[in-house]
């Protein structure tokens, strides 16, 4: 019998992202680790199974503490990944999947964009408790990943809720608990349980172009207004208290709204 819990550890930012590195640092030791990440970037790829992956595997030298851990680059998305590695890499059913820690903060109802809780909502699927982490990071590092963007906290609260997962059985309908490191952050910073705004945190931005038959992708910008974030809020926590926002996601996307009062409007006569 296996008595060390198997951790595994994803991200969407690739296999040679640097904050994938400092997550598998962060659980090193907390049980047995294996590392499954995509061949390349997938920022904003939420939980795609997309066609035109091949779902080829090869083994990537990967060392923590002068230890090697088992590490493979997938050419998948980060949702693909997540079954390759529980379906077929892992050894036996794991205890825990890490995403991150992702280059860029991912608070707020653009949260279904998220490559990175798309592989969290993935694992949950599949029954593994998933942590999502993500580092509130500049515009410019979240397709270009910079080894200027500082880890040491986003890892140290890695670490901490990793452990308190692997400790105890979360409440019904928590599948996933995602965590929106300030930029600012020390391990010294308080963290707050919020919930996800209904507010979007990005903006998107329109190409500029002339012509509609010339190539043109959608942009983005972080933009939002104070007056209209909930004080309870994961934007909130992040940008305007500047504490790490811990939000408890669920895979259950029913609405909350009285189903009576559904069927009434559903009913009324026009």
């Amino acid at each position: 019998m296996h008595h060390r819990p198997l951790i595994v550890v994803t991200n969407d930012d690739g296999i040679d992202s640097p904050g994938l590195y400092a997550a598998v640092w962060a659980v090193w030791g907390l049980g047995d680790v294996l590392v499954a990440a995509p061949t390349r970037q997938w920022s904003g790829a939420s939980r795609c199974f997309a066609r035109e992956t091949t779902g080829v595997i090869r083994p990537r030298a990967l060392q923590v503490s002068g230890e090697s851990v088992p590490a493979f680059a997938v050419d998948g998305s980060p949702a693909q990944v997540v079954l390759h590695a529980l379906l077929e890499l892992a050894p036996r059913p794991a205890d825990l999947l890490v995403v991150g820690i992702n280059y860029g903060e991912n608070p707020g109802a653009d949260v279904t964009c998220s490559g990175t809780v798309g592989a969290a909502l993935q694992a949950a699927t599949c029954g593994v408790p998933a942590l999502a982490v993500s580092r509130q990071a500049p515009k410019e590092v979240h397709l270009n990943l910079s080894d200027d963007v500082d880890f040491t906290a986003a890892a140290h609260f890695t670490r901490f809720f990793a452990r308190r997962m692997l400790g105890v059985a979360l409440p019904f309908d928590v599948d996933v608990l995602k965590v929106d490191v300030p930029d600012t952050a020390t391990p010294q910073t308080p963290w707050r349980l919020t919930r996800q705004s209904r507010r979007t945190y990005f903006r998107p931005v329109p190409p500029r172009r002339s012509d509609l038959s010339q190539p043109g992708r959608m942009d983005y910008e972080a933009a939002w207004d104070v007056r209209d974030l909930e004080p309870d809020s994961d934007i909130y926590a992040l940008v305007v208290d500047r504490v790490v926002a811990v939000t408890p996601l669920s895979l259950d996307l029913t609405s909350r709204a009285d189903p009576g009062e559904i069927v009434r409007v559903l009913k009324r006569e026009t």
